[in-house]
């Protein structure tokens, strides 16, 4: 968490997205997004959107701000 917004990032690499959740939104909303290619990973870009998108709507049914 920083400040109102989960947080995801690959240490190290260019991976990184921010979440937050609007007033009134039924879940959550990216607020930045860095996940160009990194040929170092053998992960792409979209498949870590896809693991962040995971730990971040876990994390924020932990917090309660989603059901």
């Amino acid at each position: 968490m920083i400040d109102d917004n989960i947080v995801v990032t690959s240490t190290g690499y260019s991976y990184s997205v921010a979440y937050y959740k609007p007033e009134g939104s039924p879940g959550l909303l990216v607020r930045y997004s860095v996940a160009k290619n990194d040929l170092r990973l053998s992960m792409t870009g979209a498949q870590f959107l896809a693991k962040a998108w995971k730990l971040a709507t876990d994390e924020a049914r932990e917090l309660g701000w989603i059901v």
